[in-house]
């Protein structure tokens, strides 16, 4: 299953997370793949896309790290996963 994960930094716990980040590289725990993240240009937030067969390595991800930032995760659909859903809804 793809998750998006989003997480916002405030300016009060900036040098924490940077230095939590260079120390693990942000790794998600065993049982979630990175497929990919993004950060926001000029800002403290960004995004990723997480590969997981299970929510609760996603949970454990999001424990680590939300003393110092907030974190939404949300589950995914791919264009391929999404289409049939639409289609049906619209009777094709």
């Amino acid at each position: 299953m793809l998750f998006i994960v989003s997480w916002s930094i405030s300016p009060d716990n900036r040098n924490a997370v940077i230095e939590r980040f260079l120390k693990t590289g942000g790794a998600p725990p065993a049982g979630v793949t990175m497929k990919g993240r993004w950060h926001a240009v000029g800002g403290s937030a960004g995004f990723g896309i997480a590969e997981a067969s299970d929510v609760v390595p996603i949970q454990q991800w999001v424990l680590d790290w939300n003393d110092l930032m907030s974190m939404e995760v949300h589950a995914a659909l791919t264009d391929e996963q999404m289409a049939p859903l639409l289609a049906a809804t619209v009777g094709k």
